[in-house]
Parts: C-alpha cells; structure tokens; sequence
C-alpha cells in the first residue's frame, strides 16, 4: 500500500469507536441497539455516524430485513472482514503491553 493509502486506512481505523464497533460486528450482523450495547459507552449519534461512514467506505452493510417489524442490521463486508486480523494482533499487543513492560514483548 502506498503512503497515502496507509495514511487514509490509518485516519479511518484510527477514529473513535471505529475498530470497537468493527470488532463488535466480527460476531456477526447486529440490529443498532444490540451493536450499540456490545460498545460500551458510545452515544447513539457517534455510532450513528461511524456506522455511516464506515458503509460509505465498503467496510459496513446496512440491510433492512423485511419482518414485522422491520428492522435493520449491520454487518461486516468481505473488506470489512479483512479487519479481523489487524484486530486480533491488536488485542494481543494490548494484552502483552497491559500494565506496562510485561508480557511476550519484554524479554
């Protein structure tokens, strides 16, 4: 990837909540208030926006389910998906890391 586009991935994930509600959704789709209380304490109107932001990127699907009554989900796409190992390396790097110089990382 070349620096602007590491640079333009780098600012998108980089955003509050974004990679919390990603990780949220690697579980599967999610109605809004099932997805909100996986991501403890974003308000409606950030998530709201996120969520937006990240279907306008290709990251996200929105799907109306048609049921009564009708409900709408969010999910992850195949770009999205492709999140999930930079999560998981993430989540070891903060479990290593946790609490100062301890852990895999520090001989």
């Amino acid at each position: 990837m070349d620096g602007d586009g590491f640079g333009r991935a780098a600012r998108l994930v980089g955003r509050a909540w974004t990679l919390n509600i990603v990780r949220a959704l690697l579980a599967g789709p999610r109605r809004f208030s099932e997805l909100k209380a996986s991501v403890p304490g974003v308000t409606d109107r950030v998530l709201c926006g996120r969520l937006k932001e990240l279907e306008a990127e290709g990251i996200v699907f929105r799907r109306v389910v048609d049921a009564m009554p009708v409900r709408v989900e969010y999910g992850l796409t195949p770009k999205g998906l492709g999140l999930a190992g930079t999560i998981r390396a993430l989540e070891v790097w903060a479990r290593d890391w946790e609490g100062g110089c301890v852990g895999r990382g520090k001989p």
